[in-house]
């Protein structure tokens, strides 16, 4: 054996060695994941998501799945002569986009995903918000069509999975009794998902590294934020654009029990094993103001 082959083992070693108390914290434990945009029209980065989630179920993390599919669904209205319109970054919905969106996000967006987890070994099983009532939705804005916003979630449907040792893919469709479906935000259907559960930890997929101090200098990202801290960048400014719905829905899963959620970057290859089995993790981790000071808090 050469010398290169030796240090490589070495390597591979200490990684392991690095991860064994990481595997022990998390072991047991509920990781919900927000999967969307760049990282899953790549194919490569795609493998690699599906690669990082089948591990840490491997090594007996409850991990769940919620996922978008918007650039999939804008795709598709195109080839359907449909143009794709949005209104304060949200995608007007009318009856036959959500048809649309139904017909990506539950069908072959979830399904694609799915199948990628059976057929690298893990047990996966897909669901979408309509299923079981898990998210119950109502109109949000008549201008917006039918984008909903959740009024509840019915979780018994993804505990019974996680209990018989399935990960649960989600798709982000709400519906409410009258039989109408809608479109949900996926961001916050992974917060309130995350929520209803009480997870350890909410990871969110984004194509920014995290929170910058300074915007578009990925060498001033945040490391960690307390909820009071993320409140007061609203007010300075810092926190702006796209990523103020992001930092709220991190607030919201917050005050809804989740433990810690973090915003990433997707397209790091491997960035979920990062982040859980490494000391020094990825992106900005939010939590709450009592949990700064927390030895558990690994950054």
């Amino acid at each position: 054996m050469d010398t290169v082959d030796i240090f490589s083992n070495a390597q591979r070693a200490q990684v392991l060695t690095e991860a064994l108390p990481y595997i022990r914290k998390y072991n047991g434990q509920i990781v919900v994941v927000k999967y969307g945009g760049n990282a899953m029209i790549n194919e490569q980065l795609k493998m690699q998501v599906m690669e990082d989630i089948l591990l840490l179920w491997l090594v007996g993390v409850k991990v769940v799945l919620v996922h978008g599919g918007g650039p999939e669904i804008s795709e598709l209205m195109g080839k359907l002569g449909k143009k794709a319109q949005f209104v304060d970054g949200l995608r007007v919905t009318d009856k036959e986009t959500v048809d649309i969106v139904q017909m990506v996000l539950a069908g072959r967006v979830n399904k694609t995903l799915v199948n990628l987890l059976q057929t690298k070994g893990g047990k996966a099983m897909g669901l979408s918000g309509m299923d079981g009532h898990l998210i119950e939705a109502k109109m949000k804005d008549p201008k917006l069509g039918y984008v909903g916003k959740i009024t509840n979630i019915n979780i018994q449907p993804v505990m019974d999975l996680l209990e018989k040792g399935y990960i649960p893919v989600i798709s982000t469709l709400g519906c409410d009794n009258d039989g109408n479906v809608y479109n949900i935000n996926g961001d916050t259907a992974a917060a309130c998902i995350a929520g209803a559960l009480k997870a350890k930890r909410l990871i969110m997929m984004t194509d920014i590294d995290g929170v910058l101090q300074k915007k578009d200098d990925p060498s001033t990202l945040i490391p960690m934020l307390t909820v009071s801290k993320a409140k007061a960048l609203f007010e300075q400014g810092v926190i702006s654009g796209g990523m103020i719905p992001k930092v709220d829905c991190c607030i919201e899963a917050i005050a809804k029990g989740v433990g810690s959620v973090i915003i990433m970057d997707g397209r790091v290859p491997h960035s979920i094993l990062m982040e859980i089995l490494t000391d020094e993790g990825a992106g900005t981790m939010v939590v709450g103001d009592e949990m700064y000071d927390e030895s558990e808090i690994h950054r």
